[in-house]
Formats: C-alpha cells, structure tokens, sequence
C-alpha cells in the first residue's frame, strides 16, 4: 500500500483527510507528461495562452469560498485570511496573464546588422512550496511561470496538500493542458528530493526554512540549476520617539500574530526607543491582551492555531514562564493552540531575540538613537522585510537605506503586494518574485544576431 500523508485540523487535530505520497518515480513520470505539456505550451499564441489564464482565474473566483474553507481546515487559517489568500491566487493569475504577450526582447544597435534578444521559457519548473501560505505562496511561482511559458510541478507541504490539489483540479477545469500543472504532494526527503535532483526540471522555487533552502541550492548546484530562495526572517518594527504612538501600538499586534506568527516577513523585533519605551508598552499590552484566539472558521477570530504539535512545542521551548512580558489568551483542549506573547526584558543576544521562532511570539528591545536602531536592526543573518515608524521624512529615508533587508513599511507593516517585487537580504533569500519583472525570472534571454552585409 503506498505511504499517506495525513491532514490534520490544526484547531482540533481531527484527520481531514489522508492523500497519497509521490515516490520518486512518481516524479519522474510528471517530469515526462510536463515537458511533453510544455512543448504544446510555449508554441501556444500568446493570446491564447493569457485566455487560459484568465480563464483559469475566474474558475478560481467561482470557488473562492469552497478554497478559503479547505483552508481553514487544513492550515487553522482564519477565514478572512484565507479567502483573501484564495483571492490573491485570481489576483496572480489575472496579473501573470496580462504579461504574457509583454514578455518582450529588444533590440540592441550594432555595427553590421541586427541584433535581438529573445525571452524563451526555461522548460519545467519545479515549486516547493511552505505550509504557512499553502495557496498563495504557491501560486506566486505558478502564475509567472505558466505565463512564461513554462510547465508548473508543484509539491505543497505534508500537512497542506489539499488546496493545491484543488488547484489543478480547477486548472484542468479551466482549460489548461494535461500535464502542464501538475500537483505532487509527499515528503520532502522524498518528492522534494527527486524534483529537485531531476535533470529534467530546469529551476526550482523554494520558500521555507533557510537550512533547508541551503540544502537545495548545494544540490541543484551540482547541474547549475536554477533557484529562487524566500527563506527566513526575524524582522524590526523600529519604533521612533516622534512616531505617532497610538498607531504604531495599535499596529503592532498583527504585524506578528497574522496567520498566527507563522509569516517570515512578521515583525518579532520590536526595537523602541528608549525615552518612549514605557508609553508605548502601556499601549501595547491591552492591545495584546484583546486579541481574539479562537475557532478560525469564525469570523471574529483574529488569529488561529499553529500549524502542528511539533511547532507547538518549538514555540513553547522559546518561551518559559519565567520570562517577564504580556501574554494573551488562548483555547484549552484540543489544537495547537499558543497565547499571543510579547517578551520584556531578554538580551538582545537571547535565542527568542535572535532565532525565528515561527509562532505567536515577539521580543520588545529598546535602543537609544537612529544610530543604535540600525545596528539592532541589522544584527541578525536575515534580512526580509521591516516596519520604520516616524513622522520625520528624513529619518525615513536614511533608515529606510541602512536597514538591509528587501521589504520595507514605514508607518505600516504591509510587505507583499502581488505587483511589487518581494524578497530577501542576507540568509532570507536569492532572487525576488511578484512584480513587474516576474515573468522574466522563468525565461532564459537568448541574443540573436542577423549580418546585414552581402
């Protein structure tokens, strides 16, 4: 009998289902129908392949509850997070194909004739995509590549396999060939390993932990192959005397409780400056303590579960009773379940100021001055995403430049948009996706030259 992968409920770890693992034959055998697809594709108009896009993208809106639903029961997502995130794979979907007849070369002067360069797709692409963002991460590879004329295969999480498996369904559905998007759900060391190893898979699109992001990009280095890398994060929330307070403590919650701390790009630094640390902590803790934990399929819940009992017990070795700080509330019984927790007091060297800890979880550091700031900004191998707050544009600026990361907020904490480029400084990754230039990353250019002499 073929090995199962077994989905749990993260809020009451109920089994919501059981879904065959790939082998490494299995892939193999996906690799073979994917380049056969490919072929078909790419000679595809480019009229005709944005139609199916398109198209493709009102499928999805026309199951954008049914998806946000599997969502909710596979992941703990609350549910206005996870119909947003089946929203955002339409939305990436409507993008990409608005790219597609864009993807153009040009055309470069050179003495004694012409010569153009070429877009051309790389073949198949291979994506691994993380359990925290099961759709939407997914589909930021997927889009573009499909649009660039490529074959997709998609392995998803373990614990989150079942929205793109409904995916492909919905890609069928909408028209595309068989064997262009392809969904192989299994184990990393399995699945994982066999896509990323095989020589028939040109690029490989990873987001996950940065140890294991390392672990691909020195396998695929032995073919030259391509990667993208969105890894990990530990990012600031700089908080500046001047900044307006109130905002930036009513901010500050969600910019790393969303999807239950389980974001690399969540603020779990928060750096205050000194000579406003106590005003701002006074307006922190009730904010923190009024969250709502709870049933994630209800609509007033603002944060849900973790994802397993093994990050359960990850974030709990992060924080002992001991540590001073604010702490709210979470169900008992049954799930996954981690109270809200800001930590007071630590080291700015301590494992919960330093490491990512992927959960509900944020250290509150003060720093005396704009020069103190950037150096705790900076004292960390990840370089993500950030949030400045001030009302000084000048601080801003100069902030916004010494700060190294690739995504920075100032008085806000938004990331991610899906027509701005996203990724990371440092150890939180190689390469960017989302944006104008995402199609491109899925091309080889090709330079031609034509001799116009006799």
């Amino acid at each position: 009998m073929p090995h199962q992968l077994l989905v749990l409920n993260p809020a009451t770890e109920d089994v919501v289902a059981t879904v065959p693992a790939a082998t490494a034959e299995d892939v193999d055998a996906a690799v073979v129908r994917a380049a056969a697809a490919q072929r078909g594709w790419a000679a595809a108009a480019p009229a005709d392949r944005a139609r199916l896009l398109r198209r493709f993208a009102a499928v999805v809106d026309d199951h954008i509850e049914e998806l946000a639903r599997l969502e909710v029961r596979e992941a703990g997502h609350t549910i206005g997070n996870a119909r947003w995130e089946a929203g955002n794979v339409r939305d990436l979907l409507d993008f990409a194909a608005g790219g597609v007849e864009r993807l153009s070369g040009r055309q470069i002067p050179v003495p004694g004739g012409l010569d153009v360069t070429i877009l051309e797709p790389l073949g198949v692409v291979g994506v691994i995509a993380p359990w925290n963002f099961p759709m939407p991460i997914a589909a930021w590879a997927t889009a573009p590549a499909l649009a660039a004329g490529n074959a997709l295969l998609l392995k998803p999480a373990e614990t989150t396999p079942l929205t793109a498996l409904r995916l492909a369904e919905l890609a069928l559905e909408a028209g595309l060939p068989e064997g262009l998007f392809q969904v192989l759900p299994g184990e990393g060391a399995v699945a994982g390993d066999a896509l990323v190893v095989h020589p028939g898979v040109a690029k490989i699109v990873f987001t996950g932990s940065t140890k294991v992001g390392k672990a691909i990009m020195a396998k695929c280095a032995d073919q030259v192959k391509r990667v993208t890398l969105e890894l990990g994060g530990k990012s600031p929330n700089i908080v500046f005397a001047d900044a307006d307070l109130e905002a930036a403590a009513a901010a500050t919650p969600m910019s790393f409780l969303d999807n239950s701390g389980q974001d690399c790009c969540a603020r779990t630094r928060i750096l205050v400056q000194r000579s406003v640390y106590d005003r701002f902590m006074d307006l922190l803790a009730p904010a923190i303590e009024e969250i709502v934990v709870g049933d994630p399929s209800d609509e007033r819940t603002q944060m849900g579960p973790l994802i397993s009992r093994a990050q359960l017990e990850r974030v709990r070795s992060y924080v002992p009773d001991s540590l001073p700080g604010v702490r709210g509330k979470a169900p008992e019984g049954p799930g996954f379940w981690f109270p809200p927790t800001v930590l007071t007091g630590v080291a700015e060297d301590a494992p919960c100021a330093v490491d990512e800890i992927f959960g509900p979880v944020a250290v509150v550091l003060p720093f005396e001055d704009e020069d103190d700031a950037i150096r705790l900004a900076n004292a960390t191998p990840y370089g993500l995403s950030g949030s400045l707050w001030t009302r000084d544009v000048g601080r801003a600026l100069r902030a916004s430049r010494a700060v190294r990361a690739g995504n920075l907020s100032v008085n806000s904490h938004s990331s991610v948009r899906y027509w701005t480029p996203f990724g990371g400084y440092k150890q939180s990754g190689l390469g960017r996706e989302l944006g104008p230039d995402a199609l491109t990353a899925f091309t080889e250019t090709k330079n031609v030259f034509i001799s116009t002499e006799a």
